[in-house]
């Protein structure tokens, strides 16, 4: 099944997508970069990194509160690490084509990626860059907190309560929750299965969207 009912056929304003691990994979390269870091802060990887997906990284430095580490500092260096290692970066499968078929004002990308990275990474994936896109640079809190989608429902001129949010980390699942709006799980780029109440999609390829009356709905294919 690509995904529960609750989300199919159910009219939405808008669509709102977080970026790593929900319209593309970054994880092994994420990881890649975070264990260099854990290392040389003497930081326990096999413990760390599970904490860092859907983060800011200046929040996850911030919440270790290592003694005499300027936080600003260091979440510059991991920026520019993963901006320099985009190694086995690639699109969730049908993703590209999937963002590509949807109205260019009714969708937005919500990231915990300063804008750089999220648009060297989307270059990467071979994903389409959209005219709403909320980075880590636009809130002050990241994400647990809803600001960022409400942020980007606003940005659309809609309500987050009429917004479909497609997330796969447990900040970002957190974030729509208090935001308000309806949530499907994205289990493409997860090896362990993802526990959830919500609606879950294996990848884009299940899946396409239908305007109607300027609302969008997900149809399986």
């Amino acid at each position: 099944m690509p995904a529960q009912t609750s989300v199919f056929d159910t009219p939405y304003r808008a669509f709102l997508f977080d970026m790593d691990g929900t319209i593309l994979t970054s994880i092994a390269a994420a990881e890649r970069v975070w264990t260099t870091w854990a290392l040389r802060h003497g930081v326990d990887v096999e413990t760390f990194l599970p904490t860092i997906h859907g983060a800011r990284a200046i929040d996850t430095i911030t919440r270790l509160a290592l003694p005499g580490v300027d936080a600003e500092a260091e979440a510059a260096w991991i920026t520019q690490a993963e901006i320099d290692d985009v190694e086995g970066v690639e699109e969730v499968a049908g993703a590209a084509a999937f963002l590509k078929s949807l109205p260019a004002d009714q969708w937005a990308i919500v990231t915990s990626a300063p804008r750089r990275l999220a648009l060297r990474r989307m270059a990467a994936a071979g994903i389409p860059e959209p005219d709403v896109m909320v980075t880590a640079e636009d809130v002050s809190l990241g994400k647990p907190d809803p600001g960022g989608y409400r942020l980007a429902a606003e940005r659309l001129g809609v309500e987050i309560t009429q917004c479909l949010v497609f997330e796969d980390a447990t900040v970002g699942i957190l974030a729509a929750e208090a935001a308000g709006a309806d949530l499907l799980i994205v289990t493409a780029a997860h090896e362990q299965p993802i526990q959830t109440e919500h609606a879950t999609l294996a990848g884009y390829d299940w899946v396409e969207a239908h305007l109607a009356e300027e609302r969008l709905s997900l149809r399986p294919r």
